[in-house]
This record gives C-alpha cells, structure tokens and sequence, in this order.
C-alpha cells in the first residue's frame, strides 16, 4: 500500500496545532503570572529574570502537555498500524487519515504520540518520588542537626553507608524484575510513605497544640488523606481506585527515594546545625519553645531556598535516571511509552531511521534543560533573600 506524507512545513503546523490546549494554558497561567507577580513570593520573582522566564515556560509546557496528553496526542501510544512501520515523518494512515507527525517507529507505534504520553510517566515519576525523598530526608536531617550527638552519629553513618555504594549499581539492584517477587520493595514502601504521615502530624501538632479545633481538623484530614493514599500506593487497595500505581513504577519510585534521601539529610542536617546558631533560634529557646517546634517553624522556613533549588535538580537527576533505567530496559514494561525506552528502542536502528530517536531525546533534554534553568533562577533569588 502506497504511504503518502505532508510537507516539512505542514508538519510543523500540525505539531502545534495538536498542542493548542498546551499554548492556552501557558497564554492563561503566564498572563495571570506576571500581572500578579508581585503577590507570587518566590515564584513571582522568577519573571524578573530572562532564566527564570525561560525555566518556567519549559516546565509548564511539558506539565500541560502531561496533563492534556490525550487530546494533544492524536493516536494511542501502544497501538500497531503495521503500514506504518518506520514510516518517515509527515506519514498519512491510510485507514484514518491520520498523519504520524513524526513518523512510525520499528513497531508500527506514531513517535509523537509517545512522545506525549511519555511526559506523563516522567511527571508522575520524577517529582513525586522527590518529593518523597525530600520528606525523609527533612524529616531525619532536623533532628541530626540540631540534637547532634548519637542520634547525629548513627543516622549520619546510614546516610553515608548508602551515598557510599554506586548509584548506578544500587538501582541495578532494587529495579531488577526478580525482585518484585520479594517483598523488599513493599517494605521499604511502606516505610518510606509513613514519613509524610508523621512529618505533617508532627508539623501541624507543634504548631495548633493549644488551638483543638484547628488541630483536630487538621490531624484528622492528614491521616484520612494520607491513609487512603498510604493503603493505595503500598497495598494496592484503594476501594475507589483512584490511587493506584504499578509495581514496576512502585519499584522505580521506591529505589528513587532510597537512593536521593541520604543527599536530602546531608544537606539539612549542615543546614540546621549553621541556622540554630542564630538570634532568632536563640529568641525562640528563651520562649520556652520545643525542639520540633524549633526545627519545623524557625529553621525549616529559613532553609528553603537551598532545598527548593536542591528539589529542582533532583527531579532534573531522577529524569535523566529514568531515562537511563529505560534505555537499559529495567523498571518500566518494554511497551512503556516513556522517553528511555523510547531511544532504547530507535537506538538500535540509528543507521536505518534516525527519526524515532530524535523527539524523546530532544524532549528530555528540554525537560533537564528547563529544570536547570528554574534551579538557576532560584538559587538567584535565595542568594538576594
């Protein structure tokens, strides 16, 4: 059967008229941003810079394309039109007249249409399992930091025990098929989604302890929401099924947070034991505040340039991981649309058809490219507040 294409300029129009949705988010939340920019804090003065304007703008476009993945993608990312093996970009389906915009890769599969849900799996992945990381390693770092001592000694050896071993190596090892079969993954889960749960109680607890109504109610919604989603992502068991997440990805997420905690606890553990020799730590003492107290309200909020710069290239290094986890074929299913497995793919046949290799190189690249960009701007403003 005869394969028919469009021009080079038509397939340029065509991939931005399949991201309008993407175009009138960010026309809608970049318009809101700087009108409002004053009142934004942090994120307001991001547009005070050409680096921060441009690191926002890279960051919103791929979350929007995440988020409007099936409108923008125009075919289903594991479907087979063998016609369209290798087809050369610009290729017109026959059946539907559909035009694989950027080609067909080795199994029939439209490359832009993976390439769009393959942001999804990078940010769900990536920011969450930072995020968890980050709670861990607060959550360790604080009390490290500003007790010292034995509790600084023993978590400061466990932290440096697992920085010690290679990185490359110890995802090796946790990301490996066989090891879903055991219930290591499971238990480090369960364990490591018990620290937003204790770090929120603890957080709200020394804050409204003399406030019952706000700190019932809030005590009340931490442990219901973060029970529903705790049963949802370590057992499975979500009875409206909302929370959900694959072992495959429950593996990757797990080995992610096991792997960037130690990092997280160094860094807030150096940074509580420089702020708690401040006034204003010292001011708090003398009211007769707690130590939770202390750590959460007065050295937390004043170390959060640091971690926000610090969260914004972990999850730029978690991307790049995945990829790598991809492109090496660990953790996701082989039929995972998501960036690595993609160039894994279109790597083999790079002297045939270099095509299918190009968009998801090129967006985690710009992905990487616009994190760096916002940990740049950020570590700016933190460095003048």
């Amino acid at each position: 059967m005869q394969i028919e294409y469009i021009g080079a300029f038509n397939i340029i129009v065509g991939v931005l008229v399949r991201f309008w949705p993407v175009w009138l988010a960010l026309a809608i939340v970049l318009g809101a941003s700087f009108a409002y920019k004053k009142r934004l804090g942090l994120y307001g003065q991001l547009f005070d810079s050409s680096v921060g304007i441009a690191g926002v703008v890279i960051c919103l476009f791929w979350l929007f394309t995440a988020i409007f993945a099936s409108t923008v993608a125009p075919f289903d990312p594991l479907a087979q039109i063998p016609v369209m093996k290798d087809a050369l970009p610009g290729a017109i389906e026959p059946a539907s007249k559909g035009v694989f915009l950027f080609g067909g890769d080795k199994l029939a599969r439209d490359i832009f249409s993976r390439m769009v849900y393959g942001s999804q799996i990078v940010l769900i992945i990536a920011p969450a399992a930072t995020g968890f990381a980050l709670m861990v390693g607060i959550t360790l770092g604080l009390p490290a930091g500003y007790y010292g001592g034995k509790i600084d000694t023993v978590l400061s050896f466990l932290a440096n025990l697992v920085l010690a071993f290679p990185v490359i190596l110890l995802f090796y090892l946790l990301v490996t098929p066989g090891i879903m079969d055991t219930p290591i993954p499971y238990g480090m889960a369960g364990l490591f989604f018990l620290f937003p749960i204790i770090f929120f109680c603890t957080l709200f607890w020394t804050r409204y302890k003399n406030r019952p109504d706000r700190l019932y109610l809030l005590l009340g919604l931490t442990l219901v929401l973060g029970g529903w989603i705790y049963i949802g992502l370590v057992f499975d068991a979500d009875p409206l099924r909302i929370v959900h997440i694959d072992p495959n990805q429950l593996n990757i997420f797990v080995a992610v947070v096991f792997a960037s905690s130690p990092g997280v606890f160094r860094i807030v553990r150096g940074l509580t034991m420089d702020i708690k020799t401040r006034d204003y730590v010292a001011a708090a003492q003398t009211r007769g505040e707690t130590p939770w107290y202390i750590m959460l309200w007065e050295i937390l909020p004043n170390a959060r340039g640091p971690l926000i710069v610090d969260a914004c290239l972990r999850i730029g290094y978690t991307t790049i991981l995945l990829g790598t986890l991809g492109y090496f074929g660990l953790g996701l299913a082989p039929e995972s649309p998501d960036w690595g497995t993609a160039i894994k793919d279109a790597s083999r046949l790079l002297r045939s058809f270099i095509h299918p290799a190009l968009p998801p190189t090129i967006a985690l690249m710009s992905f990487v490219l616009g994190l760096n960009l916002l940990a740049d701007s950020l570590r700016e403003q933190s460095m003048k507040d």
